[in-house]
């Protein structure tokens, strides 16, 4: 049966023709066509391990859309009202101009923006409850256009219980991206969603200057200083995989991962012997979890005592900004702001190359 449901999908593509495929540069989850009066978003990587895609048509207010039924979801453009259900969503809305239009969010706790912290506050903003147990009857109350969610496989019941009241249901999935230009472009998606491409462009195109801009910059130091990252959790130690989010970061800065070898955009379990034989004379230590002082670190483990980066006080932590209700500012906008990240990195790794700029996200631990 589903063989045959994405068999007849792929045949909407004749039903018109095509006015033009979108210019999506760096993300490699979704793709988009634009027909004559609607648009389709072309999901192709919804999460992990899967070949599954899904097919949404956005219709403007007098398109026609031919085969409505070969949609996973259908949506009239520009939304109005909308449900997101992870806070890197927030920073998408926020830089379109469209924060007003989010109605509700599922743990406002999480969500650190003070823009929006002010409309939570004022009651614009209502509370969903839990992420995988979205109360339901709440939402329906709202009557949102469209609910973006997100999903680490697909068995979210909560998502197709909503899509059975008529609400449609859009899977976002930037946190698959593993390029950080490639989740920043995820602005797009949310472009389409208001009918402001136009604008989405040109906020991407900017991060995009900036972040080549940083690039080379680094370039152009005349040392590779050699980075270790991640810390233990209950004996393990984990850490960024070579092909990662966090490791590119590092290259781009011109670091020297000392795991950029390894194979993988996910995380490494290693013991804390192998840790401390590759690693203990590591200049920079990035992104130690959650510690956040010196002090802290230490009391943790004595272990850690014997790595150079510790030693010399060249440990830097984004464990120590966070919003009001205890959100951490990096979960939420980092992936939108990848530009800062990378002037973070490259402040921390060659301080000379960047003498007026202070560090976003990160701090030098104390």
């Amino acid at each position: 049966m589903f063989s045959c449901k994405n068999e007849t999908k792929n045949s909407t593509k004749t039903a018109s023709s095509i006015i033009s495929e979108s210019s999506i540069k760096y993300a490699k989850s979704f793709e988009v066509s634009t027909f004559d009066g609607y648009k389709i978003i072309t999901l192709t990587n919804p999460w992990p391990g899967t070949e599954q895609t899904f097919k949404y048509a956005l219709v403007e207010e007098n398109g026609s859309l031919p085969n409505p039924e070969d949609y996973d979801a259908v949506v009239q453009i520009p939304v109005k009202r909308l449900v997101v259900t992870s806070t890197t969503h927030i920073p998408s809305l926020e830089m379109l101009g469209e924060i007003e239009s989010l109605v509700g969010f599922p743990n406002l706790s999480y969500i650190s923006s003070e823009k929006t912290r002010e409309r939570i506050s004022e009651g614009k903003i209502t509370e969903l409850g839990k992420n995988e147990d979205i109360n339901t009857e709440i939402l329906i109350d709202l009557n949102p256009d469209v609910v973006i969610g997100f999903a680490i496989d697909g068995n979210n019941s909560t998502f197709s219980t909503i899509q059975k009241t008529g609400i449609p249901v859009l899977y976002n999935s930037d946190w698959t991206e593993t390029s950080p230009m490639g989740k920043a472009e995820w602005i797009k998606f949310f472009g389409l969603l208001f009918k402001k491409e136009k604008r989405a462009d040109s906020i991407f195109n900017s991060i995009e200057k900036e972040y080549l801009s940083a690039k080379e910059t680094a370039s152009k130091a005349s040392k590779t200083p050699t980075v270790i990252s991640g810390a233990m959790f209950k004996d393990v130690w984990y850490m960024p995989q070579g092909d990662s989010w966090a490791a590119k970061f590092i290259e781009d800065a011109n670091g020297k991962y000392l795991w950029k070898n390894t194979s993988g955009t996910g995380s490494l379990s290693l013991n804390l012997e192998s840790v401390i034989e590759k690693g203990h004379e590591a200049e920079v230590w990035i992104g130690p979890g959650q510690f956040t002082s010196m002090d802290e670190i230490k009391n943790a483990s004595q272990a850690y005592a014997q790595f150079k980066a510790f030693k010399d006080g060249d440990v830097y932590s984004y464990s120590m900004k966070k919003g009001p209700t205890g959100g951490v500012i990096y979960f939420e906008l980092a992936p939108n702001r990848p530009d800062l990240v990378l002037k973070d990195h490259v402040k921390i790794l060659h301080p000379e190359l960047l003498p007026e700029y202070e560090l976003y996200f990160f701090n030098k631990l104390q």
